[in-house]
């Protein structure tokens, strides 16, 4: 009986959401689904081949820093490189990652719900993703030049410049409107569809973790869009609100462009955190240490996570006393997500441990997670900020925050639900192998980069001093570690889609509800909807787990 439910669906006869016949067939059925499932899965396939093209771009970086001076590229082509390395990473990849992909597949399933509140608001959130994505690729063959700005689009600089930041900035617009979307659609199911007996403190932790995130969604993404909106009027009309030849106040693009981007941080770290706190559980083999101090910190980091943007702006020229102000809320911020780390490590003690690869990934980011989160605190602190503001620090400790925090958990989470999402099995000791070759080349990448900020190495430039090049020339061998990792992870992944065999219900011994249900699953997820009696982590008794063991 997982969840405590009392009325679990046995084996129901409808075949996979897969091999459904409706209306439509081949591709036109997976273009006009309404199933949150396909929708799922169209969004892991668009999201893989954009961070493909982003990985790229950041290892042809890397090559043009192996040696000072020109290696492979002008400074130039540098400049629309990292630009657009950071513009698809970021808006295309880590901010909409775990929500639209995992949130739409298996979070209507964890609250017993056929599906998500609005389907077809969901598919238009994904044709808007589309949309954004191709835009900011046609803005890379549109006569006059890729964008050349960095992913933050500053002012002046931004509406100065002859390259298509008009094109890349309305892509992001557009972008934000499909992160809106999807943010009003799952508060909206998860207050609406819960199945019965499903409170709020029997939610899977998944759950608490996309609420948090699609209220930031909902309520931070318009400042950006606004602002967007007005560095294009900008640069066409030259209205003056950010240029200061006309007027204008650069300072206050950076005050709306942080009120959006820090909490930005969360949308993309929360949904991360909440696969970690599925993951441990039930690998642990015993409930979630502290369930209700961590689903509640998810609302607790959603909303401190507004009030801190102002640590991007210490060397910017804001007042001391507002410094002081921003630099504490900076370390209270550190507080609850200290407290999910803390949980997340008192379930694993004394736990019946599992070392799986969902689980070695998941160790793998409250490691590198850790790092991140602590290195954050020293730039939070005001005067070591001053020291090491612009300079490489500032570039690994985002990289340990986000790429070693959501890109390893959508690692974990691809790994985790792939039998869910397949019906098929990956060859574990290559995923092994693969997560180790990741962790090595990560840290190898990107810790030098900590002693390079330290030293002074200033981030976004194109060249620097031979004393430098040690460290660089670390870092390039690191991103070729990583990479082949990643192509291996990749490859086992693939061929697991192709030939692995065929999965059970409950693979792992999982307690949520989607391992009560077939894998795949099928079109509306349950026979009947189920009832919960208990909260959502109980290990007594786990559908479909002993029985596989036993035969």
């Amino acid at each position: 009986m997982a969840n405590g439910t009392i009325a679990v669906p046995g084996r129901t006869a409808e075949v996979d959401f897969y091999k459904v016949k409706g209306k439509y067939k081949g591709i036109m059925s997976w273009l006009l689904t309404t199933d949150h499932k396909r929708i799922g899965i169209m969004y892991l396939v668009c999201m893989s081949l954009f961070f493909l093209v982003a990985m790229t771009i950041g290892v042809l970086m890397r090559l043009e820093m192996l040696t000072p001076g020109s290696t492979i590229m002008q400074p130039q082509t540098y400049n629309s490189l990292f630009t657009l390395h950071g513009v698809i990473m970021i808006f295309l990849f880590i901010i909409p990652g775990v929500p639209a992909v995992f949130g739409n597949f298996i979070m209507p399933i964890q609250l017993g719900a056929k599906d998500v509140q609005f389907p077809r608001l969901n598919l238009l959130s994904w044709y808007l993703y589309i949309i954004g994505g191709a835009i900011a690729i046609f803005s890379l063959v549109y006569p006059g030049g890729i964008m050349d700005t960095g992913w933050t689009f500053y002012v002046p600089y931004s509406i100065r410049t002859t390259t298509n930041v008009s094109l890349s900035v309305f892509a992001a617009f557009i972008l934000g409107f499909s992160s809106i979307l999807t943010g009003l659609n799952f508060i909206t199911t998860i207050h609406r569809l819960r199945c019965p007996g499903m409170t709020w403190f029997r939610m899977p932790l998944f759950v608490w973790a996309i609420y948090a995130t699609a209220w930031i969604q909902v309520l931070a993404t318009p400042v950006i869009g606004i602002t967007l909106v007005l560095v294009i009027l900008e640069r066409a009309l030259g209205i003056g609100v950010f240029d200061p030849t006309l007027g204008g106040d650069p300072l206050l693009y950076q005050h709306l462009f942080w009120i959006y981007s820090h909490p930005a941080v969360y949308i993309m770290i929360l949904p991360a955190m909440g696969v970690v706190s599925e993951i441990i559980p039930t690998f642990a083999k015993k409930p979630i240490f502290g369930y209700v101090p961590i689903a509640i910190s998810s609302l607790g980091i959603a909303l401190v996570g507004y009030l801190v943007w102002g640590h991007h702006m210490f060397s910017s020229g804001i007042s001391d006393t507002s410094r002081i102000i921003f630099s504490l809320l900076t370390f209270i911020v550190a507080l609850p997500s200290g407290i999910k780390i803390f949980n997340w490590v008192a379930t694993l003690y004394k736990g019946s441990i599992e070392v799986t690869a969902p689980m070695l990934y998941t160790l793998l980011f409250i490691f590198i997670f850790s790092i991140g989160g602590l290195t954050g605190l020293v730039l939070g602190a005001l005067n070591t900020d001053l020291h090491l503001t612009d300079t490489y620090f500032v570039v690994a400790h985002f990289h340990y925050v986000m790429f070693g925090g959501m890109g390893i958990i959508f690692f974990a989470s691809i790994h985790y639900w792939f039998p869910k999402f397949f019906g098929k099995m990956y060859n574990e000791k290559m995923a092994k192998v693969a997560a180790y070759w990741i962790a090595i080349g990560f840290n190898t990448l990107y810790f030098p980069m900590f002693i390079m900020g330290y030293m002074g190495m200033p981030r976004r430039y194109y060249d620097y001093l031979p004393e430098f090049q040690p460290y660089h020339i670390i870092s390039t061998v690191g991103s070729w570690i990583l990479v082949s990792g990643i192509l291996v992870m990749t490859a086992n992944l693939l061929s697991g889609l192709r030939n692995g065999r065929k999965a059970s219900d409950n693979p792992w011994g999982g307690t949520t509800l989607e391992w009560t249900v077939p894998s795949p699953p099928p079109l509306e997820n349950f026979e009947e909807i189920p009832t919960v009696t208990t909260g959502p982590y109980d290990h007594h008794h786990i559908h479909g787990f002993e029985e596989e063991n036993k035969s």
